[in-house]
């Protein structure tokens, strides 16, 4: 069987000239380079859509900082929550009963919660697009039994762990954060809800569990409780987490109270 070059194709590739090979050859020469480019196409756009936490993440620090046009970045975080509930369920997440939030400290209950009757929360003045420069106290500072400020139990002499109130997936993280910082949240995390449409957003934490884009369940340590964060460090500040809930469902993060939600989360007082 002789075998050339064929004019016109690039120089490694041998076809046969043998009649009934030639054809079948020749068709999927033609063929199979119009399939390759389709196909890196869609692999490559599923690669850049692949992890819309880390966008959000990015988006959220500029806003922290101020670093970004209030409307762009409305603009953008509501073109996003769609990305990430939809990241969500590919990664298998499912969805979650309110029935179901677990208390966000173990250990403790709603006796934690500052404030009498959830008199800590204070929404006026507050709007999230104001990042770090925020007025108002959205939120609710659960304490811990801390008096010497080691950020140990003094019953139990160990880290207290700050809990997932619900299933969802990380969206934005501060891992690191030094006492000559203005940032007044510390090391935070805010994990969003895609059964609820929102964001649970826990501050003040000193060793982190968890890292970008990972689902956790209702219950899942995520970190212990600290005392990072410019007002939280002072020595006037009882040692507490600092909880807050910003709903998505108008597209983009409004405060919320979940006072009563606290009062019925389960309590978990130790792990199995």
């Amino acid at each position: 069987m002789e075998i050339k070059w064929l004019k016109g194709f690039p120089k490694n590739i041998l076809v046969y000239t043998n009649k009934r090979l030639f054809l079948p050859f020749l068709l999927f020469c033609l063929i199979f380079p119009t399939i390759i480019p389709i196909k890196s196409f869609s692999l490559t756009s599923k690669l850049h859509t692949v992890n819309p936490c880390i966008e959000f993440d990015q988006i959220n620090t500029q806003v922290r900082d101020g670093l970004i046009d209030k409307e762009e970045a409305k603009k953008k975080i509501s073109e996003l929550i769609p990305k990430l509930k939809e990241y969500f369920y590919v990664k298998g997440g499912k969805d979650f009963k309110q029935s179901e939030l677990v208390f966000p400290l173990l250990g403790y209950g709603s006796k934690s919660i500052g404030g009498i009757n959830g008199s800590g929360y204070i929404a006026s003045g507050y709007n999230y697009f104001d990042g770090n420069k925020h007025g108002g106290h959205p939120a609710h500072d659960i304490f811990i039994n801390d008096r010497n400020q080691d950020l140990l139990d003094d019953r139990t002499k160990s880290p207290v762990k700050v809990l997932s109130m619900s299933d969802g997936i990380v969206v934005a993280i501060a891992t690191t954060w030094e006492t000559s910082s203005d940032l007044r949240g510390g090391k935070y995390i805010a994990i969003y809800d895609p059964f609820r449409n929102g964001l649970f957003y826990y501050a003040h934490n000193n060793e982190l569990f968890v890292e970008l884009g990972k689902l956790v369940k209702a219950g899942d340590e995520i970190a212990t409780v600290g005392r990072t964060g410019k007002s939280a460090y002072a020595k006037r500040s009882p040692t507490h987490l600092h909880l807050m809930y910003l709903t998505l469902k108008e597209g983009y993060p409004k405060a919320e109270n979940i006072y009563k939600e606290l009062l019925q989360a389960k309590v978990i007082y130790e792990k199995k």
